[in-house]
């Protein structure tokens, strides 16, 4: 009889990751392209946990983006500079992407050493870090979106 329930769950799950997957490679409506937003679960820092940092286009915001989550937004055809709210040390990271009609793209925020970029360890009582947003491939990207909560489109 417990079996039996688990086969529901089972069934109830599918169906959930089934939904989730349509919606994540449904296409850009004709006219423009689909940028994909994610942020994974982090584990390096309560700072990093808790924070909700910005993303912006060309210096524009577009949305904030909490941790385990997906957004997207549907952009004119054009080149956009993404960047993203550093939370810790500034530093010049930013990703460009030239958008065609009908595309989609997918951008993770991750939470990085900030000695990447430049600053030095050396001085430091903790190790700085900073909000970071690089290109992801489609096909990780689509792994990544079912275990996500979607906060919206547009």
């Amino acid at each position: 009889m417990k079996r039996r329930g688990y086969r529901h769950v089972r069934a109830i799950v599918l169906g959930v990751l089934i939904c989730f997957s349509a919606a994540a490679s449904a296409q850009a409506p004709p006219g423009v392209a689909r940028v994909w937003f994610l942020r994974s679960v982090e584990a390096q820092s309560k700072t990093a946990t808790g924070a909700a940092p910005t993303i912006y286009a060309n210096g524009a915001p577009i949305g904030r983006i909490p941790v385990g989550t997906d957004f997207y937004r549907d952009l004119p055809p054009g080149t956009y500079r993404f960047t993203v709210e550093p939370y810790g040390l500034p530093t010049p990271q930013a990703s460009t992407l030239q958008l065609t009609s009908g595309s989609q793209a997918y951008l993770q925020v991750q939470w990085e050493a900030s000695w990447q970029f430049g600053y030095p360890e050396a001085g430091w009582s903790f190790a700085p870090n900073t909000f970071v947003i690089t290109p992801m491939a489609p096909r990780l990207a689509q792994a990544y979106l079912p275990t996500l909560r979607f906060i919206g489109g547009g």
